[in-house]
């Protein structure tokens, strides 16, 4: 199967000398959870701003069904790539139900008025996000985590060939962590679309995606299943510190488990 987004080569640096990716290869198929993990600084987020087209690379390509990101018209854009940022935006004036709404605009016609097909895109957004209660209710009287959720049925709405969220889990307790990756994953297998996740935790990403990427110094470290990318001597040499692999109680990957650092 072609890759729905996929990056050759992608290189950026905010400054000439200080280069942030060196050379980033990455391809994310319909159908798949993509998880991309790293340290602080790593580069994570930045390559997640060149797969949207927010910064140009100074080196190397995106495309996405094959076609140039950099070919593709705004409106084009917005109809194939849909983005959740990690805090959602102020829009305290707006229901749940009219945010969400909001992912149609790039669908609508001259006049911008939404029709049954709109609508019943929303709602089954909603349902899958489990938001549909909250439609009447404004984004200032949610939980982070329902806030969250919102914003996600919004990007669901665009019906985007790729969805890429950053940090989606940063501000939620660990049922909503859980819950929230969880849904990814059936947004991604369900939908189906490419799904590409910015996350800090491994263990909850290494639960729920399909395949784990390591960003570490602008450059891929490792890619390919949760088992295999979690290893002892690969993880030391991305995080700078020593793990332990435990056994799950239920199927599935290793948990991570950080040493303490001795004391020197």
């Amino acid at each position: 199967m072609n890759a729905a987004i996929s990056a050759r080569g992608l290189a950026f640096a905010y400054r000439p000398a200080e280069p942030v990716l060196r050379g980033i290869d990455l391809d994310a198929r319909a159908g798949e959870l993509v998880c991309i993990l790293g340290p602080n600084g790593g580069g994570k987020t930045t390559l997640l701003r060149c797969l949207l087209g927010l910064a140009p690379p100074s080196a190397g390509s995106v495309s996405i069904d094959g076609r140039p990101l950099a070919g593709l018209r705004a409106r084009e854009r917005a109809r194939l790539l849909a983005y959740v940022p990690q805090t959602p935006a102020s829009a305290f004036a707006f229901s749940a139900r009219e945010i969400v709404l909001m992912g149609r605009l790039s669908h609508l016609g001259a006049l911008g008025l939404a029709g049954a097909k709109d609508l019943e895109i929303v709602r089954a957004a909603m349902e899958m996000t489990g938001t549909s209660a909250l439609a009447g209710r404004t984004l200032d009287e949610l939980s982070g985590g329902e806030a969250q959720r919102v914003m996600i049925a919004r990007a669901l709405a665009q019906q985007p060939t790729i969805l890429l969220l950053d940090e989606p889990t940063s501000h939620l307790d660990l049922r909503h962590q859980m819950s929230v990756t969880a849904m990814l994953r059936r947004v991604a297998h369900d939908w189906p679309m490419a799904v590409l996740c910015v996350s800090h935790d491994l263990n909850v990403a290494a639960r729920f995606a399909d395949r784990l990427v390591l960003v570490a110094d602008g450059r891929v470290a490792a890619d390919g299943p949760p088992a295999d990318v979690l290893q002892p001597d690969l993880l030391r040499g991305v995080y700078g510190i020593d793990v332990d692999l435990l056994p799950r109680p239920e199927p599935g990957p290793p948990l991570v488990v950080a040493r303490t650092p001795t004391q020197g």
